[in-house]
């Protein structure tokens, strides 16, 4: 209502679907026998455990949820990752290539500078190496497919053709209850989440106006001509 971004009242949550792909192929690694384990993690308020439940449905092991209250921006998002991850100690960190609230696509690349290691953004294939010392991803950018090997330990976010996350069966949602998660908080971490960004104003886009059904080519570029002025 004060134009400073969504109203989120009473809206329920669910999980980025780039996570969700994420999530999938985390579980999949480790039913091909390439993990031993799945953490799935969480930033944000008390609402933010059933999307770790979700995870935890799909397969994850156990779940961390940083709890605060407070807006996340990429970068302090990415600074809780990488306290994690220095605690936690995985070989392949996997998330959504970015968040379709504020269409972020920041924190994989924030993260994966900030620990120093290997990264494959905009995956559509991960293929771990028997060895378990290189994954090659095979990424999608704006002229096609780029495949690149990336020696581990290494950050990769993934894209929607990566996969096809599987539904939570109801056992699994029943068993999802009693697996664990730790919570912790930014303070425990060393963290600062002030906002490093002020959002000014959010506005919706103006409405389109309808369109017309021409009749002719000619009318469309007597249409285009005086009235778009395009031609």
């Amino acid at each position: 209502p004060d134009g400073s971004g969504v109203d989120k009242a009473n809206v329920k949550m669910s999980m980025n679907p780039f996570c969700e792909i994420a999530v999938e192929e985390a579980v999949s690694l480790k039913e091909k026998g390439l993990a031993k384990e799945v953490v799935a993690v969480s930033m944000g308020p008390q609402a933010s455990q059933d999307t770790i439940r979700t995870a935890l449905a799909m397969g994850a092991d156990r779940g961390i949820h940083v709890v605060t209250d407070k807006e996340l921006q990429p970068l302090a998002v990415a600074n809780m990752f990488k306290s994690l991850v220095e605690k936690e100690d995985p070989k392949i960190v996997l998330l959504g290539k970015q968040a379709i609230d504020d269409d972020c696509n920041q924190t994989g690349q924030i993260l994966a500078a900030k620990l120093n290691w290997s990264q494959g953004t905009f995956a559509s294939s991960v293929v771990v190496g028997d060895d378990q010392e290189k994954v090659v991803v095979t990424r999608e950018v704006d002229d096609g497919l780029e495949t690149v090997s990336l020696k581990l330990p290494a950050v990769i976010t993934t894209d929607l053709r990566l996969n096809e996350p599987r539904y939570a069966t109801l056992p699994n949602i029943m068993k999802a209850k009693k697996k664990k998660i730790d919570k912790v908080t930014p303070e425990d971490l060393g963290v600062d989440v002030t906002p490093q960004i002020e959002v000014l104003h959010v506005k919706e886009p103006e409405a389109r106006s309808g369109g017309v059904v021409v009749e002719s080519v000619d009318e469309l570029v007597d249409k285009l001509k005086n009235e778009a002025g395009v031609l």
